[in-house]
């Protein structure tokens, strides 16, 4: 069945078709309703060129979108790897005419006791906890050894003064002889030397006589001066034996108790006002309410470098001997200074092996680990007496692989954080 075209386009075929030349009818056949020319080189060209440049953009916009994703990527990564940390600022408070700092309590003067000689513990006549006296007895070691190598000396001694005697009867004898020509000088000379070499050895026996006397004499024990003995190591049968080497047994500690010594490690700020003369309070937790009233006797005159804190000596009268050596305590000083505290939150310590410190985040976003001295622990917060700033922004809940110099982003406070 054909197809009937509309009037419009059979209409327009016609005319087409009419208004055609002669010599083109007669040319070719009739293809179509158009005859197609080919086009030109240079629009060939062209368009070449125009597809080469969309290839060229299409792959400069691809490869500059892959860039910028990767670049994307590695920024989120490098953001990813810096720890992100919060930080607060130290809490500075109004400060105080009195500072109280802990101290260690120590004996005025302490010593251990060893034996200058060889033997066994006879027996022991004071225990830990005595108090003695300089002078006084503490242990006898008997000596067997000691006392046969004295008498041994002694007889020697005596042998060497009974052969001196003779030597000067000799050496009086041949002098008289020379006068009268009797014997030779050199025979009277050698009397004469015999004798002097007999005065040598007996200065020799006496010598040795008085050392193991000396030895013998240390097998009776003294406290070299008043105290109270701190330590035993001996019973009555041990073996003794001389000096503080590997051989030698340590028998008794001794310690003087009254006065004690309180060392404090003053902070730098308040060094100034550690004058000797001045004096100053000590108060034990177990013995609430009262107060041992000392003396600043010396200071370190330096500042030590690691902890910025000046060492000082306070002395404290111990009569009753309520205050034992080895405690620990609170030392109050007047200082008559205004110098302001600061504290900081408990989670913000970092504990190494250097000491007490804690994380400070500079301008330029990066870890300062900065050694603290710390004063009084208030329970959620300490009291820092050297090492930080009140302007110092220091790192809470700080990592332990925190390290000095490693960057790190600040986390900004969330709302209602009353510290910045």
């Amino acid at each position: 069945m054909a197809v009937q075209q509309p009037p419009q386009v059979a209409e327009r075929e016609r005319q087409e078709v009419h208004s055609q030349p002669a010599h083109s009818q007669n040319a070719s056949s009739y293809t179509g309703p158009h005859n197609v020319e080919p086009a030109s080189p240079g629009v060939a060209k062209m368009l070449i060129g125009a597809i080469l440049l969309v290839l060229i953009t299409a792959g400069i916009i691809t490869f500059l979108n892959r860039k910028s994703e990767t670049d994307a990527l590695a920024k989120e990564t490098d953001a990813v790897a810096v720890p992100t940390v919060a930080v607060v600022q130290p809490q500075s408070e109004a400060g105080n005419d009195e500072l109280v700092l802990p101290g260690n309590l120590q004996a005025f003067e302490e010593s251990p006791i060893f034996a200058r000689t060889n033997g066994y513990l006879l027996r022991w006549n004071k225990d830990i906890g005595s108090k003695v006296q300089k002078g006084e007895l503490l242990a006898a070691i008997d000596t067997p050894e000691v006392d046969q190598e004295l008498s041994q000396a002694r007889a020697a001694r005596d042998q060497v003064q009974s052969a001196l005697g003779l030597a000067k009867i000799s050496a009086d004898r041949w002098t008289n002889l020379r006068k009268s020509d009797s014997v030779s000088q050199q025979e009277a000379d050698q009397q004469a030397s015999g004798y002097q070499q007999a005065l040598a050895n007996l200065e020799a026996a006496d010598a040795n006589v008085r050392r193991l006397e000396q030895l013998e004499s240390f097998k009776n024990v003294y406290a070299p001066f008043s105290g109270v003995l701190t330590r035993r190591n001996v019973d009555p049968g041990a073996l003794i034996n001389a000096g503080a080497g590997v051989a030698g047994k340590e028998l008794f500690d001794i310690a003087r108790v009254d006065p004690l010594r309180v060392y404090v490690s003053v902070p730098q700020a308040y060094a100034p006002a550690m004058k000797v003369g001045t004096k100053a309070h000590v108060t034990l937790q177990e013995l609430p309410g009262q107060k041992f009233t000392g003396t600043i006797v010396r200071t370190a005159d330096a500042i030590d470098q690691t902890t910025r804190t000046l060492n000082t000596e306070v002395d404290v009268p111990n009569k009753d001997g309520k205050l034992l050596p080895g405690s620990f305590g609170q030392v109050h000083f007047a200082t008559g200074t205004t110098v302001p505290r600061i504290t900081i939150p408990v989670n913000a310590m970092l504990f190494r092996a250097e000491g007490p410190q804690v994380a400070v985040v500079d301008k330029d976003s990066k870890v300062q680990l900065r050694p603290i001295a710390i004063g009084r622990d208030f329970g959620a917060t300490l009291e820092i007496l050297g090492g930080l700033e009140p302007s110092d922004n220091i790192i809470i809940n700080p990592s332990d692989s925190l390290e000095n110099g490693q960057k790190v982003n600040v986390a900004k406070p969330s709302q209602g954080d009353g510290r910045s």
